[in-house]
């Protein structure tokens, strides 16, 4: 029984040096992360807002693709 307790002193010990080991991960880990991200807190996958765009810029793409979609009836028509 003697070896039991000694045994699982052996395992707390142990289980408290690898916390430790992950917590110095921990920062390591996050210390890197805002390098990486410049300064950005949160998640590298997070939404950073939603892109602006201009009206001029919508009328032009909308216009492409009308353009784009008559090209692709014509072709239709044609065969």
């Amino acid at each position: 029984m003697a070896q039991l307790t000694a045994v699982l002193e052996d395992l707390k010990q142990e289980r408290t040096r690898l916390n430790r080991e992950l917590k110095q991960l921990d920062s390591a880990i996050n210390a890197i992360g805002k390098v990486v991200n410049n300064g950005f807190k949160g998640d590298a996958h997070q939404r950073r807002g939603s892109r602006k765009m201009s009206v001029a810029a919508r009328k032009r793409i909308a216009a492409a693709q009308r353009a784009r979609w008559a090209k692709l009836r014509a072709s239709k028509r044609a065969t």
